[in-house]
Formats: structure tokens, sequence, C-alpha cells
């Protein structure tokens, strides 16, 4: 569980494409009006504060005249206190949220930009204020998070609280599993050194390493499932509303598993062969069948997940095109 890249912020912005969009339009309706204008920048602090303690997404608040020059500083949520970026005096008369507002009377949504401010991606809403007698008085501008957005759209918002303590655990987690496998690394080593001590001083027969690969085998086992740990659930962003995100984690979990099981079972038909052990070789026969059924297994549930998720992709598009 990690922050969400921009890749994964620009998709999961696309299914919601349409509620984010109305959400902010409504929320700026509801609030904009000409008395804003008239506002000190102590006044409209408050009206930000009392905005973003029901919609945490909102950042930056400022207003444009008739023209799109910003006539007030930004007016920055309390995340954003220390920005120095005034903004005041800006000829923002070339942005795409005040274009789209110039040639629309209802509030309107920009697509995703990087933020100059947080350098996150974000929305800006804007919508026109005329007078009473009908003359266009300016523009008011709402600068959003999409990343926190998404999060309140998808109620993740108190997940992320929990967050540090699920990494602190995974990471603890990890570093046992990397123990464990430098531990059987040192014990491939001493393994190795007896060997070259055979080698050298032909005092006793040489007997073939076998212990010392099925140190190694487990190493590179264990080594592989904390590193699919530490990936999974400390550095990378997993959408666990996604089935594919799960899919991905099972695979790779799974993965190592099956490659560690069939190594196993390959040293013990070596292993019995050179020694002339037939009756181990029946048990690893088994093994490779298991690992097999195993692969088999998780080809068919990679499969029917994947099927499934398309479907339900196309099941929500139909959705759409019907509303």
């Amino acid at each position: 569980m990690s922050k969400m890249s921009h890749i994964n912020v620009i998709e999961k912005y696309k299914e919601h494409h349409e509620s984010i969009h109305n959400l902010l339009a409504s929320i700026l309706g509801c609030f904009a009006n000409e008395k804003m204008f008239e506002q000190s920048p102590t006044e409209l602090t408050a009206l930000l504060k009392s905005l973003c303690h029901y919609y945490p997404f909102v950042n930056i608040l400022y207003l444009l005249d008739e023209n799109g020059k910003q006539i007030c500083d930004n007016i920055s949520s309390p995340k954003f206190k220390h920005s120095t970026i005034t903004g005041k005096g800006i000829n923002r008369s070339k942005r795409p949220y005040f274009l789209s507002a110039m040639k629309n009377n209802d509030p309107v949504v920009t697509e995703p930009y990087l933020s100059s401010v947080g350098r996150e991606l974000c929305l800006s809403a804007s919508t026109k204020i005329y007078h009473d007698n009908g003359n266009l008085r300016g523009y008011i501008v709402l600068d959003i998070d999409l990343n926190s957005t998404l999060m309140f759209f998808t109620g993740e918002s108190r997940r992320v609280h929990f967050e540090p303590y699920f990494k602190a655990v995974y990471s603890l987690i990890v570093i046992g599993l990397f123990i464990v496998s430098f531990l059987l690394i040192y014990a491939a080593s001493v393994e190795c050194v007896k060997i070259l001590q055979s080698i050298f001083s032909h005092k006793q027969e040489i007997d073939i390493p076998f212990g010392m690969v099925i140190y190694l085998t487990l190493a590179l086992a264990i080594f592989d499932l904390g590193k699919t740990t530490l990936e999974e659930e400390v550095l990378l962003y997993k959408d666990i509303l996604r089935h594919s995100s799960t899919r991905r984690t099972i695979t790779r979990f799974i993965a190592a598993i099956i490659i560690a099981v069939s190594i196993e079972a390959l040293l013990m038909v070596f292993k019995s062969a050179l020694h002339g052990e037939e009756e181990h070789i029946i048990s690893a026969v088994w093994i490779i069948l298991a690992a097999a059924m195993l692969l088999l297994s998780l080809g068919v549930y990679s499969y029917l997940g994947s099927k499934s998720e398309a479907v339900l992709i196309e099941n929500k598009d139909q959705n759409k095109n019907n509303n």
C-alpha cells in the first residue's frame, strides 16, 4: 500500500470522471456568489476552511476579474499554509479553466493537470459571477487535489490513517524473511567451504553438494517471497477495490512457490538417480505433478479473473451509456 502514481490516478479518474465533475460543479455552484469579491482575505480564508471541513480535497481558492486577471492572493487550505506562491496579479486568461468558464454559464471542471503549488495532479473548477444588473463581475476558481478526491469517492480516506501501521508490520515480516534467507545463504556457504576443503585435502570422498543447492534454493524462494511482499504491500500502490491488483499479488506469490517446489522436486530426482534410491523418485514425481496442478490452477484463476473483470467493466460502460 503506497501512494498512487500519476498513472493510477488517471486510470481511477476515468472511472469516476462524471461523478467527480458533477460533485465539483455542485460545490462551486452552491457557495459561489458576488459577495465573495467584497470579502477580505481573512473572510475568504474562513470560507475556504469551512469548505475544507466538508470537502478535504479542496486546495486553493482565488478570484479572477472579467479579463482573467487574478485579483486576490491564493487562499490555500491548511495543508498549503506554508506555500509562498501568492498568485495576485497573474494573468490567467489563457488557462483552460478560464477559457471554458468564459464560454459557459454553468460551472465547469478541467481535465487533470500538474499543480504548480503541490506538484500533484489536480482539477480546477470555475464559474462566472454576475452583478445584480446582469453584468459580469468575475470568476471564482477552486483547485482540487485529484488524489484526495478519488480517496473521498472510494472511501479510502480512513484506511490511509492506518497505512503506516500496515507498512510497519509488513516491513517487519519482510525483514524476518530476509534474515532467514541470509541464514540459509550462510549455511550454503559453510557447505561450500567444506566441499572446497575436501577437494584440496584429498582426505575424504567428495560428496555431491545437494545440501548447498537445497539451502540456496530455499534462500531464493524465501528472498523472492520477501521481495514480493515488500513490493506489493510497502512500495507499490495496490487498489484493493480492483480485482486485478489482488490477482497480481496472488500470481506472484504462487509463482514463487511453484518455482521453489519444482526445483526441490528435480533435486530429489537427481539425488535418487545418483544414489540409487528409487523409492524417492515416486515422491519427487508426485511433487512435480502437484506443482503442475498448481500452475494449471493458477492459469485458470488468472483467466477467469481477467474475464470476470472485463465483464464488470463492460457492464459499467453499458450502465453509463444507458444513463
